[in-house]
C-alpha cells in the first residue's frame, strides 16, 4: 500500500484535473474533502473522466456551471480496508479489471493498493509455498547426508 497519495478536492476545475493527472503521471486520483487532517473520501476521477467530460465540453460547449472534481467524479468506489487479506485482494482486482483501490478507515482515505502492490505480495507468498510443498514432496533423509559426511572425509 502507498501511504502517500496524490489527492484532488472537490471544487478543482476541469482543465486543472487534467493538468494534475498528467504532471503527477496517473491515470486517476482520489477525490478528498480534507477537513481537521482527515481525508474523507468522497470519488475517483479517471482519466477517461475527464477525456468523457472535455470530449462533451468541447463538443456540445461550454457546461454552466463549469465542471470540476465533484460534478465528474465517481462516487461511492470500491474500497478496502488495511485488514483485507490477500486473497480477497486477488479476487477483487481479477474480477473488477481495477488497477488500484482506494484503502479506507472510518471513512477516511489512509492509502491506495495497486494491482503490483498485490502481484508482489502474492508472488512471495507463492514461491514460499512451493518451497514448503518441495520440503514435503523431498524430505531431506538425513541419513544419506551423513552417510556422505563420513565417505567424503575418508
Amino acid at each position: 500500500m502507498t501511504s502517500k497519495v496524490q489527492t484532488i478536492g472537490p471544487k478543482m476545475q476541469l482543465a486543472d484535473i487534467i493538468s494534475f493527472l498528467l504532471e503527477h503521471k496517473l491515470a486517476s486520483t482520489p477525490v478528498v474533502d480534507d477537513q481537521d487532517g482527515a481525508c474523507r473520501l468522497l470519488g475517483f476521477v479517471s482519466e477517461g473522466d475527464c477525456l468523457e467530460h472535455v470530449g462533451n465540453e468541447l463538443f456540445y460547449g461550454n457546461p454552466s456551471p463549469p465542471q470540476t472534481a465533484e460534478t465528474i467524479m465517481r462516487r461511492h468506489p470500491t474500497c478496502v480496508s488495511s485488514e483485507t487479506d490477500l486473497f480477497t485482494l486477488t479476487s477483487i482486482f481479477t474480477s473488477h479489471r481495477f488497477h488500484h483501490l482506494p484503502v479506507v478507515q472510518d471513512g477516511n482515505l489512509v492509502g491506495i493498493v495497486s494491482r503490483s502492490d498485490v502481484l508482489k505480495a502474492v508472488d512471495n507468498y507463492y514461491r514460499d509455498w512451493i518451497r514448503a510443498r518441495d520440503r514435503e514432496r523431498f524430505p531431506v533423509d538425513i541419513h544419506q547426508i551423513m552417510n556422505h559426511r563420513f565417505i567424503m572425509g575418508h
